[in-house]
Order: structure tokens, then sequence, then C-alpha cells
């Protein structure tokens, strides 16, 4: 089974609103945690969709309107992501987006490569989200509540006892970071590690 660990960057939190300005995933097998393959990018977008940003949103990212002019267009990102998908067989029942926000991602991910367009190539349609993961893995312990501990992804980290998120954000140290934490909470089953060779 593969995990497509994916996060995005915006400049707003309304998908009808605003726009995905960077794509970042990295593709792993989640039994053994070997990289399949890592893809990261910004996105062109004009700059009157750039007039309707959120402020708030561009405190977290730090992106401002000249950091896009290196950008991708939308399409060059969906033919990417499309030959990257087909690189690594991403297809349903074999693999999985996670994410630590799906339905957020989801939206802004389906503006790119629209959900015809995923359907007809077969891609997953499940997303899984860290939290729900984290909420599960904290009653099934009986260690702690989730919500006396929070979920965000940085009070999950505080609760596992890992670093934050590197500010500002960026889509790739978010999938480090949400690999990092899903690593602690689930793991990778037939992981090769130094103390497991000797």
């Amino acid at each position: 089974m593969l995990g497509i660990f994916l996060d995005t960057e915006t400049n707003g939190l309304n998908f009808r609103k605003h726009q995905m300005i960077e794509l970042a995933y990295k593709i792993l097998n989640v039994e053994t945690g070997e990289m399949l393959e890592s893809y990261e990018t910004l996105l062109q977008i004009s700059y009157e969709e750039w007039k309707k940003s959120d402020p708030l949103s561009l405190e977290v990212n730090g992106f401002a309107w000249h950091d896009l002019k290196e950008g991708k267009t939308p399409s060059q990102v969906r033919d990417e992501v499309k030959l990257s998908f087909k690189r690594c067989a991403i297809e349903r029942g074999k693999s999985v987006f996670i994410c630590q926000n799906p339905s957020f991602d989801r939206a802004f991910f389906s503006e790119i490569i629209d959900a015809d367009t995923q359907e007809k190539l077969s891609w997953p349609y499940h997303w899984l989200d860290l939290a729900s993961m984290y909420w599960s893995k904290c009653l099934l312990e009986g260690k702690v509540n989730p919500w006396d501990t929070g979920i965000s992804k940085n009070k999950i980290a505080a609760a596992l006892g890992l670093p934050p998120e590197i500010d500002p954000h960026k889509a790739m140290n978010g999938v480090n970071h949400l690999i990092l934490c899903y690593e602690a909470i689930i793991g990778f089953p037939t992981k090769v590690t130094n103390d497991t060779m000797h």
C-alpha cells in the first residue's frame, strides 16, 4: 500500500475564492517507509486572484506576490502530477492520500485536477487525516484524551515529544512534519533501521 503524504499552501481558506499557491507530496510505501517519489512546486496565479488573498493565510505561509513568478501554471502541474502518479502506479485500492487536513487539501487539489479526471484515472478517493489517527490512538491507549492535548499538527507533535513544523509554513515542510508525526503514531511496520540490521 502506498501513502501520498500531501500538503498545500493557499492564499486563503475558501477554495471557491482562493487558489493553491504551493503543492508538495511524498509517495511512501506505508509498510516499509521507502520513498518512491517526491514532488513540490509553486503555482502561478493571476494578480486579480492574488488581490483576493486572505492576509492571515499569507502570514502563516510567508508568501509574497513576487514569489509566485517562479511557479508553474496549473496545467503544467496537472500534467506533472499525472505523470508522477503513473510512474508510481497510484491507483484505488493500492494507495491512499494522507494529510493533516484532507477536507481542505482535497478541495484545492481538485481545483487543479478535477474529480472526473481523478475518477477516470482510478486514483484513490480515500483521504485519511492525521488527527483521526492520533484521536484513535489516544482512546485505544487510554493514557491521554486527544481533546485535552489538542489535535492541530503542532499540538499532536508536542504531545508526542516532536518538534513543531518550521515557520513560515511551506508545503514540503508540512509533508515532512506530517510523515514525522505519522511515523510516531502509526509507524512503518517493516521499516529497516540500523537497530534491526544488527
